[in-house]
């Protein structure tokens, strides 16, 4: 099956491209970098270095791959920013999301397998873990493109018989997550703790997430891929860990005995969340495999080799 990933240089959509790669299916990449990394590209796979708002040049890569389905990871996925500049995240994850389907159409993609957010779409929920039946009441500029793209695969499935599959994932962890971005907790504690600095927690440490390992999240786009349920799922492991747990966890993993430091709960940030994924369970065949621990536990172990071959380069 030829496959077009967009976002495939970055943490997850790498992942998922490897993946498919894997199981014998034809890639090709569009990521303009600004996220990813060249050193994620999969071997075999195509690689376009384009913007998704970019049509005409996201129209050359659908010509040249013809893809029969799309996987759309590409994302302004920074919640902050969203909330500094919410044109700019309307740009990318709205109005390059619509390119994406627009080119899809006119190419006869026959699926597109859209990476969500269960984390930001719900705001705070009334009851944890939350199921896709509860109300949708972002409350950061992030969530509100992520909830208007799944309203637009409604549209293009109603009018132009597109399926769909929206991944409504959790906090997604593992290797090749940036230590240094804005998003993604246990990389940042943990590259932080590395160096012997200090991570921060905003808030009091009893905000709540849950976290899911990548692979498992892998599994989801695989099965998504192969069996053709459309609709919405979440993704998560339906258990809530508080700010202040997940860093002591990763804390243990890396064998730093310091306290963390606290600043302000951040705007656009809820209180709570944990996504309850019988859907998916049902629908899918998806179950999450790995527990936290051994999660985070793989994860120090690829940030300490890669600051291992960064020292010895």
């Amino acid at each position: 099956m030829r496959i077009l990933v967009t976002g495939g240089a970055g943490f997850i959509g790498s992942h998922v491209s490897r993946a498919y790669l894997a199981a014998g299916h034809e890639v090709a990449i569009v990521d303009d970098l600004s996220r990813g990394h060249r050193e994620n590209l999969p071997s075999g796979a195509r690689f376009f270095p384009i913007d998704i708002r970019d049509v005409a040049s996201l129209r050359q890569a659908f010509a040249a791959m013809r893809p029969e389905v799309v996987n759309h990871h590409a994302a302004q996925m920074d919640i902050r920013r969203s909330l500094r500049d919410p044109l700019f995240d309307a740009q990318v994850n709205v109005v390059g999301s619509l390119a994406v389907f627009e080119l899809s159409v006119e190419y006869g993609v026959k699926k597109i397998i859209f990476a969500s957010s269960g984390g930001a779409i719900y705001g705070e929920p009334q009851v944890v873990p939350v199921t896709e039946e509860a109300p949708e009441m972002p409350i950061s500029h992030y969530g509100v493109a992520k909830l208007t793209v799944e309203r637009y695969l409604h549209v293009y499935k109603h009018v132009y018989d597109l399926p769909f599959t929206a991944l409504r994932y959790a906090n997604v962890f593992g290797p090749r997550q940036d230590p240094n971005g804005e998003g993604g907790v246990v990389a940042i504690f943990a590259g932080q703790m590395k160096q012997g600095k200090v991570p921060t927690i905003f808030g009091d440490g009893s905000k709540t997430r849950d976290y899911v390992f990548v692979d498992d999240i892998v599994e989801a786009n695989l099965l998504a891929l192969e069996r053709r349920n459309d609709g919405i799922f979440n993704l998560g492991c339906g258990v809530e860990v508080s700010d202040y747990g997940i860093f002591d966890v990763v804390r243990r993993a890396v064998g730093f005995e310091r306290e963390p430091q606290y600043a302000p709960k951040r705007p656009g940030e809820i209180d709570h969340i944990a996504l309850n994924a019988r859907r998916a369970a049902l629908q899918l065949g998806w179950n999450p495999k790995v527990a936290l621990a051994e999660g985070i536990a793989k994860t120090v172990e690829h940030i300490r080799s890669c600051r291992s071959m960064a020292t010895n380069e």
